[in-house]
């Protein structure tokens, strides 16, 4: 599992791991039933507090995306649901165009460019045709 934080962002770093976990799921890069590190372990490589871990593995749990066993690890739960997954993209979706928007207040780039800019790769993405994974998910 490939986490990267960006200290420098202005998310919140639970917020960034949380986040990269749905998408992962939502990707089917993790899949029911895989198992993520340990807490202490996930502390350790990402150079973060265990509790920064612990709070984002309870929230994945309470949303329905992990099942935490006592004494076996946390584990991508079983009983997710293609709906539930479809709401985790559209989170995600919506924080990182959140992300982008304050990027271009910070930049004091112009609305109109935003949208000429994001139009512009809507272009480029719609002419080239999608990847095999990218198909599979779409369908």
């Amino acid at each position: 599992m490939f986490i990267r934080i960006e200290p420098s962002s202005g998310v919140p770093i639970w917020r960034q791991i949380a986040d990269q976990i749905r998408s992962q799921c939502a990707a089917r890069n993790l899949s029911a039933g895989d198992r993520l590190p340990s807490i202490r372990e996930l502390a350790r490589q990402l150079a973060v507090n265990q509790n920064t871990i612990l709070r984002v593995y309870e929230r994945l749990t309470m949303e329905g995306l992990l099942d935490r066993r006592h004494g076996d690890g946390t584990y991508v739960a079983a009983a997710v649901q293609a709906a539930n997954l479809e709401a985790v993209q559209k989170d995600l979706l919506a924080n990182q165009t959140e992300q982008l928007v304050r990027r271009a207040l910070t930049m004091s780039v112009p609305r109109q460019e935003v949208h000429r800019l994001i139009d512009e790769v809507f272009s480029r993405a719609e002419s080239q045709p999608q990847s095999p994974q990218e198909q599979t998910h779409d369908e």
